[in-house]
């Protein structure tokens, strides 16, 4: 069985409850989480052109915004690991290909199963397989758990 599993959150409900079901999953088998977050690499160039100084100290600022909000999702599935047990690891990298990220994570961390949700943040795609979780599907060869939420909405923390 399963020992090892990757657990995907960029902070939205959906990845929340995708992180509740994961933990309660690795508790059943015993299993250990890796919660992991892909970071968004920000070039300064694309943001802000030739004013160097300007583009280095809002840069920064970008940079520590990004580190507390990974901290903040990720510290959410240690708590939910801590609540109920479960042994848990935390992994962030920076990347532009969330899917590769992802693959590569698993990759790193010795994962035997990737648990993430049936697709990201609300919006259209709300409907269909998100393209990152289908792209993990299409490129891992780790196998991939894709939790999906159904016409329920996601339980409140």
């Amino acid at each position: 069985m399963f020992k090892n599993i990757l657990v995907p959150t960029d902070g939205s409900e959906l990845s929340e409850e995708t992180a509740r079901q994961a933990v309660t999953f690795a508790k059943h088998i015993g299993a250990r989480i890796t919660a992991y977050h892909a970071k968004p690499n920000i070039a300064a160039a694309y943001f802000y052109g030739e004013d160097k100084k300007a583009a280095s100290s809002s840069l920064e600022q970008i940079d520590e915004q990004i580190e507390k909000e990974v901290q903040k999702n990720l510290g959410f599935v240690e708590g939910l690991c801590g609540a109920a047990g479960v042994p848990c690891d935390l992994l962030s990298t920076s990347s532009n290909s969330p899917y590769e990220a992802i693959v590569d994570a698993a990759t790193q961390s010795g994962a035997d199963l990737i648990f993430m949700a049936s697709h990201g943040r609300k919006g259209i795609r709300a409907k269909i397989l998100g393209s990152e979780t289908l792209r993990t599907l299409t490129h891992s060869t780790i196998p991939v758990l894709v939790y999906s939420y159904g016409e329920r909405e996601p339980s409140s923390a």
